[in-house]
């Protein structure tokens, strides 16, 4: 698919990914994108999927409700809900319209909650996500049996896609819903602030996570976009499995923060392991990573500093 002169509607455009996704469609040559603000578009609304998709050629559904652990457990019928009704809807919307390729974005949260590392994509229905993120995990996969349904009775291109956790500058970083890295980074940049020699983490910190840099995700979504026409899911990460220990100790070295990390085993690691097989992205759409992870987290820590606590320097 050539995207220049197509209509892209690009859902969540204004958001975390979306903005980043934006950038890589404009960078790829699309030059009709319609980003309506998640303020104006409440997709959980069916009349507004119906006039969101109208006129589109094509649909790259980014809008989610999304947070770390601690969000999940709070808020698991609103994550299930409000997910499922944005992709449901979204996407039935689209098929009546005669949109003619949809790409709908999965997350990794969807996969079992034991699953073979790395993840392979024929594992995705092997058994029950991890418990405190299953029900935004299961809305988000529901996206992957609408398309195939809908592929099989209707012939509509819809295809899904499974990005690992992802980081990068313009990420989340308040303390109620962000995930681990935004976190992470809050977290040491309080210590700091408040001249403290501790930082408290959850967990035991022997779990271990994929991460994606938000620009690599962004293009490898639009080489979706452009190639890939198939049914079959298609995970996107970066190869590199990391525990949230070694992650940690990361972030104070890049802040320059040298005090203790305490771990609070009272409090949930989530998934035990997550890294995903990247092989099928390479082989389908030519995707690899390029952004190296502790590049990626100086990039990201650059602009927190600069755009949220500036003059903060480490102790």
């Amino acid at each position: 698919m050539n995207i220049r002169n197509r209509k892209i509607l690009v859902t969540g455009a204004n958001g975390f990914l979306g903005s980043h996704v934006v950038e890589a469609l404009q960078k790829a040559g699309a030059n009709r994108l319609f980003l309506p603000p998640a303020s104006t578009l409440d997709l959980r609304v069916w009349e507004n999927c119906v006039a969101a998709v109208r006129g589109q050629e094509v649909v790259v559904h980014l809008a989610a409700k999304v947070g770390g652990i601690g969000f999940n457990r709070e808020k698991p019928g609103e994550l299930y809900y409000d997910n499922l009704m944005m992709g449901a809807q979204l996407m039935e919307a689209a098929r009546q319209a005669g949109v003619e390729k949809f790409v709908g974005i999965g997350t990794i949260c969807a996969y079992p909650k034991f699953t073979p590392v790395p993840f392979k994509e024929e594992d995705l229905w092997d058994g029950y996500p991890e418990e405190t993120n299953a029900p935004y995990g299961l809305a988000k996969k529901m996206l992957l049996v609408q398309a195939e349904a809908y592929r099989a009775q209707y012939g509509f291109n819809a295809i899904t896609l499974f990005p690992v956790n992802l980081y990068g500058p313009r990420d989340n970083f308040d303390p109620s819903s962000s995930h681990v890295i935004p976190a992470l980074i809050q977290k040491v940049a309080d210590a700091i602030r408040e001249k403290r020699d501790d930082v408290e983490v959850w967990g035991t910190g022997s779990a271990t996570r994929e991460f994606l840099y938000a620009s690599d995700a962004a293009e490898g979504i639009v080489l979706a976009t452009e190639k890939y026409d198939k049914p079959d899911p298609v995970n996107l990460g970066s190869n590199r499995e990391i525990s949230i220990k070694e992650l940690a100790e990361t972030i104070c070295e890049l802040m320059g923060f040298k005090g203790e990390i305490r771990w609070d085993a009272t409090k949930p690691d989530g998934q035990p392991r997550r890294a995903v097989d990247v092989s099928r992205a390479a082989q389908e759409f030519g995707f690899r990573a390029r952004t190296g992870f502790k590049e990626g987290l100086k990039e990201m820590i650059d602009w927190y500093r600069e755009m949220c606590t500036p003059g903060l320097t480490g102790r």
